[in-house]
């Protein structure tokens, strides 16, 4: 567990005691501290630059060490405000619930990732994207939603490109444009598939 997780999964325990951040709801506490440093990432403008999470892990401690009140008043409210959007854009999906429309973002997702996985530069394009999200105020799954945008509109294009350059760029744009329109939207964005079985074995 990294020292982002170490201070994620105390605010989480303060806000939530029924969230299981260190055993079963571990996934959450993941998403949250990749959350946070995509976060930082944008306000402390690393967007591009050589930074990664190792570099933002540092700053936070050196923060830490200096300015530990304040610090712990941030994540205060950035907690509170992660878990809101949380309640909001997650939605457990159990058993064959709305299996029509899974099964066709399923197939489009399938259909990106042969594309995806040899698309040059994918993490600084995931990273613009997340960018966007975060300028428009979403801070929760940014991650998860920045690469599900971006491989459903690779999966979705069917046309030709006179380029791979123009792809790229073509598949940019309209994520983006994409990504602002999702900001505004209100209810759940991540979907999360569980067997009916979990909850009979409880």
């Amino acid at each position: 567990m990294n020292f982002v997780e170490i201070l994620l999964s105390q605010k989480l325990r303060e806000k939530d005691p029924m969230l299981d951040a260190l055993g079963s709801d571990r996934k959450v506490l993941q998403i949250a501290s990749q959350d946070l440093v995509n976060y930082l990432k944008v306000h402390w403008e690393l967007v591009g630059k050589e930074a990664n999470d190792c570099d933002i892990v540092e700053r936070l401690e050196k923060f830490y060490n200096e300015n530990r009140s304040e610090l712990e008043e941030f994540l205060n409210i950035w907690t509170g405000i992660w878990l809101r959007k949380w309640k909001e854009r997650v939605k457990l999906l159990i058993g064959n619930e709305n299996a029509n429309r899974w099964n066709k973002v399923t197939k489009i997702l399938s259909n990106a990732e042969p594309i995806w996985k040899n698309l040059p530069n994918r993490q600084d394009i995931e990273e613009i994207v997340v960018l966007t999200l975060v300028k428009n105020g979403e801070i929760c799954g940014t991650s998860i939603l920045a690469e599900n945008l971006l491989k459903m509109e690779l999966g979705e294009k069917k046309r030709e490109y006179l380029s791979e350059k123009e792809q790229i760029l073509n598949v940019v744009n309209s994520t983006l444009r994409k990504a602002r329109e999702l900001t505004q939207s209100k209810g759940p964005l991540i979907f999360v598939k569980i067997d009916k079985g979990y909850y009979s074995n409880l």
